[in-house]
């Protein structure tokens, strides 16, 4: 019998382990591909939540906080089935990071954990966040082609919201409300009554005083706002959409609750609208219009609204310290949700309306309200995933639509976006 050692208890010998182990973890890392090596660098500064990542050469990292640090911080795991996540967000930032997702490049089982840590740790990773400036570049170009021309405005509305009333029926709530609702604090309160709670917020803004006052509606999606404002405050609205889905559905349902004779539901163009109101109201439509037209919007509602009147403007907006940079590049929601949106900062809006003759009487922020709104959705659409499949959205589309509820919540949690109700008079 050889008394020579053989080559697999050479490499158990303790010079051996402390001299081979080394090389075989160093060359591993450089097999990792450059894109890779550095977001694995910035992930390494992560300072809220616990991350554990899968990597594609079946090693697996853990970054952020120790998991059980005080305040039992937030926990996600990932798993990147290539390499390829790593280029796409270095180059095109959230945009990236979104289309590896749509393309299966990674998954996770809590995708609304993994991005609400990703959100906490914007400024750690910024590379991530905005990627290269050709990524950015490339994406501002293709956003700028969907510009808000009134014929660009038709196509980009018909994109989102003519998907099909079944749709959008399958997980909003019973109002059809396809923006914030305004919670009242407690826990058992329904997504309807806080919508309607929303719009009340809205309508007593307006100071309707009186009975058959004439009121503007600027984006009267499924015909919510105007049905309680017609039953309640027994007012005659005016709405503008440029969805043809919505105005079938809008029309129909205020004829059945009786409010035809109140009601004047157009497919319209804000710019297009001629006329004398004591009010008006606009909810989450300004995203929807785009830098280069504010001006026009803003002398919409200074021709359109009587002296004396008042207008209230629900928007999103993004962090004032955030504007210039957002500004000046494109994200996930412009490219693939919201084709031509573009979000004020609170002090642009506000600038914006005073240029154009209007004062802002008042602001009401609710964005912690838009993070609950956003979660109710996503967990009524996940109830519902068979009866969509049923409807003939495939499952792109699906991560695509989960991917844009779980990053929007994360966005109003931690207040990088905020929704606000301006109140407008003239100046």
């Amino acid at each position: 019998m050889s008394t020579q050692p053989s080559s697999s208890s050479s490499l158990r010998s303790p010079v051996a382990s402390w001299f081979i182990r080394p090389l075989l973890r160093t060359h591993r890392a450089w097999r990792k591909p450059a894109a890779a090596r550095m977001v694995l660098s910035l992930l390494g500064q992560l300072q809220y939540g616990v991350l554990d990542v899968h990597l594609p050469d079946g090693t697996t990292r853990r970054f952020g906080q120790a998991a059980d640090a005080p305040g039992n911080p937030p926990y996600a795991r990932v798993v990147l089935t290539n390499w390829n996540v790593c280029a796409a967000a270095l180059k095109s930032g959230d945009i990236g990071f979104a289309e590896t997702y749509l393309a299966g490049d990674w998954h996770t089982d809590d995708l609304a954990a993994l991005l609400d840590i990703m959100v906490r740790n914007r400024t750690t990773i910024e590379a991530v966040v905005y990627g290269s400036w050709f990524g950015k570049l490339t994406n501002r170009f293709r956003h700028l082609r969907n510009a808000n021309t009134k014929e660009g405005s038709r196509r980009n509305i018909h994109a989102h919201y003519d998907l099909g009333n079944a749709f959008y029926k399958l997980w909003l709530d019973s109002t059809m409300t396809y923006s914030s609702a305004l919670f009242d604090g407690s826990p058992d309160q329904t997504l309807d009554d806080a919508q309607r709670a929303k719009y009340r917020r809205l309508l007593n803004e307006l100071e309707l005083d009186g009975v058959n006052l004439n009121v503007l509606e600027i984006g009267c999606g499924w015909g919510g706002f105007a049905q309680l404002a017609a039953s309640e405050a027994k007012a005659n609205v005016t709405g503008l959409t440029l969805s043809t889905e919505q105005l079938a559905y809008a029309q129909q349902r205020l004829a059945d609750a009786g409010l035809s004779g109140q009601t004047d539901l157009r497919l319209q163009d804000y710019r297009d609208t001629h006329g004398q109101f004591d009010a008006i109201a606009s909810i989450e439509m300004f995203e929807a219009v785009g830098e280069e037209y504010w001006p026009s919007y803003f002398e919409c509602i200074k021709r359109n609204l009587k002296r004396g009147g008042r207008a209230c403007v629900q928007t999103i907006t993004i962090d004032n310290a955030l504007f210039e940079r957002y500004r000046t590049s494109t994200d996930f929601i412009q490219q693939y949700i919201f084709p031509g949106g573009m979000l004020p900062s609170p002090a642009v809006f506000v600038q914006s309306a005073e240029r154009h003759g209007l004062k802002v009487v008042n602001q009401f922020s609710f964005g912690r309200d838009y993070a609950r709104t956003l979660r109710m959705w996503r967990n009524a659409f996940v109830a519902r995933l068979d009866e969509i499949r049923a409807q003939r959205f495939d499952e792109r589309f699906i991560r695509l639509w989960d991917f844009y509820l779980c990053y929007c919540e994360a966005a109003f949690a931690h207040s990088n976006t905020d929704v606000i109700q301006f109140t407008l008079e003239h100046a």
